[in-house]
């Protein structure tokens, strides 16, 4: 039986990840489940999996979980906080990490996973973004595998030779198509981006996902992400990483080879497909996806990003390039201005020109540890958050209306 920990539990990658495991209860068990501050989902899935440990990030979500769950299972030990999570990343009783956690939050977890020489299946793009370097020198020095979820990446590494270590050429890489639905706005007039509402922007056409994830699709710095992550994950530079928006999302992604040849992994859009490979890989297991039916999809089409319409993938790009903490400065930023967007406080267009400014505003640092990321980090968050609040005060501010530069 192979011991699991899902980090992140209640989000829909942590719910599918539940439903794959529910249909090989012969092949593993479930360690320990963790969420934020949803009590009420994480008390159901305690309910239906009996996990050793069940953490919540939230200390005061803990004692009410506590209070509902011991009557019943005072076997299930519950712990708090980021030293909960940790914990429950690196037990010895636990062969796999599904890190599942979204934004920086899920970062110092999943790190205690590759320190612990776990197999890491990642969903949590931001270890790499944030901090690439450190966290694939962990892997390395923890002889822990690396298994991506995003279903882009998984793509690739279906698509990849075992072995890319060496890096593109030398496995015959010519270069990396990276597919993008394009989001709900990849047609509406430009005119009218500025006024969609959160609502809208969740409101995927492929894909179900949380709202952030889901805003991320929208402006397609979700797609920038990808981008960075790609880049640490296969060895590769930002220049042999190409987008290519591709509406019907049956093409997770493709690598060209340096003969011509470009293999690609096709699928229904349910991210059970990837959670099932790297569960079960080498293997294959059954994941519960209904089969993909080509005669269905009839076509399938593809098309060049539009920078102008999608600013924050154009910002992606330049921080990989910039290097250091530049990434890890163009994430934070963004977790802040799509918090607000969500929050009713910043307008759709206005994420990007936070994000721009706050690039601007806080100078990248070379990575060399952890203590310099997380040190940038928060201090783009202060500058992303001083950019909301003067734009609110002022109300006719150009980042709250999203035209043109703070």
């Amino acid at each position: 039986m192979i011991g699991i920990t899902v980090l992140g539990a209640t989000g829909s990658i942590g719910v599918s990840t539940l439903d794959v495991l529910s249909r090989h209860p012969d092949r593993y068990h479930i360690v320990a489940l963790t969420a934020n501050n949803d009590v009420e989902r994480l008390y159901q899935q305690c309910l239906a999996h009996r996990p050793a440990y069940a953490v919540m990030a939230d200390a005061d979500a803990a004692q009410r979980l506590r209070a509902r769950l011991h009557p019943q299972h005072p076997d299930i030990e519950i712990l708090s906080g980021i030293t909960g999570l940790e914990t429950v990343a690196a037990l010895p009783q636990v062969d796999y990490v599904m890190a599942a956690i979204v934004g920086a939050a899920g970062l110092l977890p999943t790190l205690a996973a590759a320190r612990s020489g776990k197999r890491v299946m990642l969903a949590n793009k931001e270890a790499l973004v944030m901090a690439g370097q450190i966290f694939m020198d962990e892997i390395r020095r923890h002889n822990a595998e690396l298994l991506p979820v995003d279903s882009e990446h998984n793509a690739i590494f279906q698509s990849m030779p075992t072995d890319i270590t060496a890096g593109l050429d030398a496995a015959g890489v010519q270069r990396i198509l990276l597919t993008a639905s394009g989001g709900p706005f990849r047609t509406l007039a430009l005119s009218k981006l500025h006024d969609v509402t959160p609502d809208q922007a969740c409101a995927h056409p492929n894909w179900v996902m949380g709202r952030k994830i889901s805003v991320d699709s929208a402006t397609m710095m979700n797609k920038g992400l990808e981008v960075i992550e790609a880049c640490w994950l296969f060895n590769a530079t930002p220049d042999r990483i190409e987008v290519v928006l591709h509406p019907q999302s049956v093409v997770h992604s493709m690598v060209e080879y340096k003969d011509g040849s470009i293999l690609a992994q096709l699928g229904s859009p349910d991210m059970r497909t990837p959670i099932a490979y790297a569960l079960a890989w080498p293997e294959r297991i059954d994941s519960g996806v209904t089969p993909l039916n080509l005669f269905d999809i009839g076509r399938l089409d593809f098309e060049r990003p539009d920078l102008t319409r999608f600013p924050c993938l154009r910002l992606a790009y330049e921080a990989m390039q910039a290097g250091g903490t530049a990434a890890a400065i163009l994430n934070a930023a963004n977790e802040v201005a799509v918090a607000a967007f969500l929050a009713g406080k910043l307008k759709f267009t206005a994420i990007a020109a936070v994000v721009e400014t706050t690039l601007a505003n806080v100078s990248a640092h070379a990575a060399i540890s952890l203590e310099v990321v997380l040190a940038d980090d928060a201090l783009a968050r202060e500058s992303a958050q001083r950019s909301i609040a003067d734009a609110m005060q002022s109300r006719g501010a150009n980042v709250l209306q999203g035209r043109g530069a703070i």
